[in-house]
């Protein structure tokens, strides 16, 4: 999240630098006026982190059986992945929810064993057909589509 003070404090040290630049007129007035113009730009990356599994007492795995999912999800909602089978990344999501995110036909999925990074959309999603996942090692995927994960009974 960008803090609030940023901006101000970017446009007090680019005050000197203001008043060396060229004054451009505005709308034709050559009366003095003086417009200065700064841009911001901002880039958000998400690493998503792998979840490791510790030592846990002998319990029967639970098995999940894929449902139709969401074709986006909010980039605030991941917490964790997990490597699920060939073609395919299991997302923790907040609440325990979880989805699985099938992959392009040519990515493997061990790829992200120390986990991945996302680049958000500018409306804070990610998306199926549309995002990619990048593994630290720079390997990209396409997210072909998401599956909700529900336990099996």
């Amino acid at each position: 999240m960008l803090h609030h003070a940023l901006p101000a404090a970017l446009l007090a040290l680019a005050a000197p630098f203001a008043a060396a630049m060229e004054p451009m007129a505005v709308d034709g007035a050559t009366d003095g006026v003086t417009v200065t113009q700064f841009s911001f730009h901002q880039r958000v990356v998400i690493r998503v982190p792998r979840i490791t599994s510790a030592p846990q007492p002998r319990v029967a795995p639970v098995r999940y059986k894929e449902k139709r999912g969401p074709r986006c999800i909010a980039a605030d909602d991941l917490r964790g992945a997990m490597i699920a089978d060939n073609s395919a990344i299991d997302l923790v999501l907040n609440g325990g929810r979880r989805l699985r995110a099938k992959l392009d036909g040519d990515c493997g999925p061990l790829d992200f064993y120390s986990g991945f990074y996302i680049k958000p959309a500018a409306d804070g999603t990610v998306c199926a057909d549309r995002d990619v996942i990048r593994a630290r090692s720079g390997a990209a995927c396409q997210i072909n589509v998401f599956r909700t994960l529900k336990p099996r009974r």
